[in-house]
């Protein structure tokens, strides 16, 4: 029965929440696209900073490894951007095709597969963390699972707004999302049967993750962010990602009281 506990607590946490971001993108978020690129921007570094790297530093990894790993994660997410980006001017700049309407909108946003690798990555730590919750008492499990789906719609949401800038429909959007939550199934349904091993690579895999969030936060969106630099297109940014960051903290913050 604790295994079907934790498939449960697992659907709930992940691909609800998705769903929940993704109809909150449907229906309010998706005419203001630009100015919630800047809640993304707090909600994928505060997801980060003061949650994902702080929980595999808490652990008894050695610290200079996972900043070693920390380093190593934002140099290969670099380096996929960069073979991407290689393949997306060879394409414009040497083929001599015309491309369909739409085409450039397609190939833009490099960095939304990589948001996609790096939920799937969290979503699956979460799922082991529901499982050892779930394994140590089941009243915890279930109080982590609620935890963690909370904390999971600000951050499906923009990832949801993220998939959409770079070109997705948002009905395709919302399904690469659904999928990249059910990372958290597995990961529950392995943390179950391979406990002891899963929470010793937790941190390393947790550290990547953030990795992921930290390098399209700076690298990708707030660009995108520079190039609106009026008063009047910045005092939103700056409230949205305060608004972001608030929402995070005030959720880790509780997570962590409990």
């Amino acid at each position: 029965m604790t295994l079907v506990y934790i498939v449960m607590a697992t659907l709930v946490s992940g691909v609800v929440s998705a769903l929940v971001a993704g109809w909150l993108g449907f229906r309010y978020f998706s005419r203001f696209l630009h100015e919630m690129v800047s809640f993304s921007v707090g909600v994928l570094l505060s997801v980060a900073l003061l949650h994902t790297l702080p929980e595999a530093f808490e652990s008894e990894a050695d610290t200079r490894t996972l900043f070693a790993l920390l380093l190593g994660g934002l140099l290969i997410f670099f380096m996929l951007e960069k073979v991407a980006l290689l393949r997306h001017n060879h394409h414009h700049e040497h083929d001599g095709h015309h491309h369909p309407a739409g085409h450039d909108a397609h190939e833009a946003g490099r960095g939304g597969m990589a948001v996609l690798v790096g939920d799937g990555l969290h979503n699956f730590c979460d799922g082991i963390l529901i499982a050892a919750a779930f394994l140590a008492d089941p009243k915890l499990g279930v109080l982590t699972a609620l935890s963690i789906a909370a904390h999971e719609v600000p951050q499906e949401l923009g990832d949801f707004i993220i998939l959409v800038n770079a070109g997705l429909t948002r009905k395709r959007a919302l399904l690469f999302n659904v999928l990249s939550s059910m990372m958290a199934i597995l990961g529950g349904v392995l943390g179950y049967f391979l406990l002891e091993s899963s929470q010793a690579l937790l941190p390393y895999v947790l550290v990547v993750a953030a990795s992921s969030f930290i390098y399209i936060a700076v690298a990708d969106l707030m660009p995108q962010m520079q190039k609106r630099t009026s008063l009047r297109d910045s005092l939103p940014q700056f409230v949205l990602v305060g608004a972001g960051v608030a929402i995070v903290y005030t959720l880790t913050v509780l997570f962590h009281a409990h």
